[in-house]
């Protein structure tokens, strides 16, 4: 199964913001991302850096195209702006045991 990774920064004092709204995530949101066929998501934090990694049972392309697209994803996406600023770099994967 494909898996996605991506690196965030929290915006100076948004820490507990950014806690609270995902303990509070929308129910719609939650139902884009598994329509988009992403599961085993998870989010981790060090400091003021984020990683997201999830996997995609439908493909990472596939995945990336249906939050792209998805209205609920964009509206997400647009209420975290002022709290997250999100890079454009990807993590490149160097070792995985299984």
């Amino acid at each position: 199964m494909e898996k996605v990774f991506w690196r965030a920064k929290l915006r100076p004092g948004k820490k507990e913001e950014y806690i609270r709204r995902h303990k509070e995530i929308w129910p719609e949101m939650v139902r884009a991302l598994k329509e988009a066929g992403i599961c085993h998501y998870s989010i981790w934090m060090d400091g003021e850096e984020l990683f997201g990694c999830y996997e995609c049972e439908k493909g990472a392309e596939y995945a990336l195209r249906y939050q792209a697209e998805n209205e609920v994803v964009q509206r997400w996406e647009a209420s975290m702006e002022p709290i997250t600023e999100k890079s454009p770099a990807r993590p490149v994967q160097v070792f995985e045991l299984e």
